[in-house]
């Protein structure tokens, strides 16, 4: 089975994302609050994580949910995932205020559905044509809806993970977490604390001006958790990003794990002993096929977002197929077993587990799978499709897939080329299992580009 994406004009890959002030705006926050309210009325769960620009855009959002007739639980700060296990819980829908891995001056709205996974294109759509065709209901005067807080409701989440393991399976561990000042800064600390690690943490502080490093856990922004890691004998140190729906590694020497290295090491380990499938975008690297196929399972592809991994995975739960897990190669893992979302808590917590059964350094871990060159790029572009379609034709003799913009599949090579869904520009992925190979074909996809 394959999902298509389907064109929006507000939405992105995850949510509609802007920067605060033009494109994301307290009116278009309320908008998307009564379009919301109009679609999904009862009770409905709004967080946000720690930027500057979500105490404005959440009230005006809840004025919209509120103006529709829903009432409305505030969660408060919290990660992504958290809001999302809580909606599936307790509520009959739910927003987040974020702009996840952006810098601070973006903000946004994810829109999250009953059983807690983001909003798909279709009812996106739908939700953008109440926008623009100011079709939303408003309640009147005796209808409108109520307000409550519910900030302590993220200790529900905290105990579902904890609970995924075995009590103090962390016992004798030292971890380093590094929230980036973002929304998992009362969460995952706390998680690796329950599970029986010694935590030392760093941009601990929730903090939406993001002092410590940018909401992008990149590998030149992780250098002082690098430091703070060998410098206290730590197993590992993970960071998130502003949401905290995606987690990166660095291992006990202070090495950046590339994050389809991370989602093919948590894929060795969750397989282990299950048959089914793996279901990620073309995005992600061939590392996680050598992985699956040492398992007896097999990867399903998608268009890139998490939404597309997590209804592929619901479609296929609901055909009887057994799927093991899911997600990005860039951080964002769904384990289908605990929720159907990027959780970036629940991944820290599988690495303490992934090494604690083992007993081997990371880094040694990491070394032993196969290894891949993986290169990637971004640039700014003005008409994303016409490059699309100059490179079609261009690489017209390729075994080509046009899944989500244009995948050339060259041997055991590939490269994608396609628009972001989160940032004006066009992102570049080149890999082979051979280093000279990448590099040739990463240097013919830019030539032709800066033509």
């Amino acid at each position: 089975m394959q999902l298509k994406k389907t064109e929006k004009r507000l939405f992105g890959t995850n949510g509609v994302r802007g920067i605060v002030g033009t494109e994301m705006t307290p009116g278009l926050a309320l908008e998307i609050g009564l379009a919301l309210g109009t679609m999904r009325p009862g009770t409905v769960a709004v967080g946000r994580d720690t930027r500057t620009s979500g105490p404005a855009l959440a009230s005006a959002l809840k004025a919209g949910l509120l103006a529709a007739g829903c009432d409305v639980v505030d969660c408060g700060i919290l990660p992504t995932p958290a809001l999302q296990f809580l909606v599936r819980a307790h509520f009959d829908a739910g927003a987040v205020v974020t702009a996840s891995h952006n810098p601070p001056e973006y903000n946004g709205v994810k829109v999250v559905e009953p059983d807690g996974t983001e909003m798909g294109d279709e009812e996106s759509i739908a939700l953008e044509k109440h926008i623009f065709e100011e079709t939303s209901r408003m309640a009147g005067w005796e209808r409108v809806g109520r307000e409550r807080a519910a900030k302590n409701l993220v200790e529900e989440y905290v105990d579902a993970v904890t609970r995924a393991f075995p009590p103090s399976i962390g016992e004798d561990m030292t971890v380093v977490a590094d929230p980036g000042c973002g929304a998992a800064a009362a969460t995952t600390p706390e998680i690796l604390g329950r599970m029986g690690c010694r935590v030392y943490s760093l941009n601990c502080q929730m903090d939406g001006t993001f002092p410590g490093r940018l909401p992008e856990p990149s590998p030149e922004g992780l250098s002082p958790l690098a430091d703070l890691v060998t410098a206290t004998g730590a197993r590992f140190g993970v960071a998130h990003d502003g949401d905290a729906d995606r987690a990166v590694f660095v291992d006990e020497k202070g090495n950046f794990i590339e994050e389809n290295v991370e989602f093919g090491l948590i894929a060795d380990h969750v397989c282990r002993g299950r048959q089914g499938v793996i279901v990620t975008p073309v995005s992600t690297s061939r590392l996680l096929e050598v992985i699956a196929q040492r398992y007896g399972c097999r990867v399903v592809y998608t268009p890139v977002g998490s939404i597309y991994v997590a209804r592929t995975m619901i479609a296929l739960a609901a055909q009887g197929t057994p799927v093991v897990l899911g997600g990005e190669g860039n951080g964002g893992l769904i384990y289908p077993g605990h929720q159907l979302c990027r959780d970036g808590g629940m991944t820290a917590a599988t690495m303490v587990s992934l090494l604690a059964r083992t007993g081997e350094p990371l880094s040694s871990l990491v070394s032993a799978l196969p290894h891949f060159t993986f290169m990637k790029e971004k640039f700014r572009e003005k008409d994303p499709r016409g490059l699309i379609a100059r490179l079609a034709d261009h690489f017209s003799g390729e075994n080509l897939d046009f899944t989500d913009g244009i995948r050339i599949n060259r041997g055991d090579s590939w490269a994608l080329i396609r628009p972001s869904g989160t940032e004006p520009l066009v992102r570049v992925m080149v890999e082979s299992a051979s280093e000279e190979k990448a590099h040739q074909f990463y240097e013919e996809i830019m030539g032709f580009v800066r033509k």
